[in-house]
């Protein structure tokens, strides 16, 4: 069975209060599943424009990264990084 993948390209607007959303989503996510495989860290855009910081989290499946996006208890903390943050979500089934 393919993996899952959520991958998060982000420009953070208020870095101390999306330390807040960093804090909490991890144990929720990483509790579905999810292993950070990127997670900021160094970064050159080749071609096209990109946000700043950039995330991949695996995860056993596809069906299992769409159950952990939308999850409530990381919806919830989700609303943090969505008022703290410029961000582009994805969820993505890997080959």
């Amino acid at each position: 069975m393919p993996k899952g993948y959520i991958i998060a390209h982000i420009t953070v607007n208020d870095p101390d209060a999306y330390q807040e959303y960093i804090r909490r989503d991890t144990p929720i996510l990483e509790a579905a599943g999810g292993r950070f495989v990127v997670r900021g860290g160094q970064a050159q855009v080749m071609e096209g424009t990109a946000h700043d910081r950039h995330v991949v989290i695996e995860f056993p499946s596809y069906d299992a990264a769409l159950a952990a996006y939308n999850d409530p208890a990381y919806q919830e903390v989700a609303d943090i990084r969505r008022r703290t943050a410029d961000s582009v979500i994805l969820v993505v089934e890997g080959a």
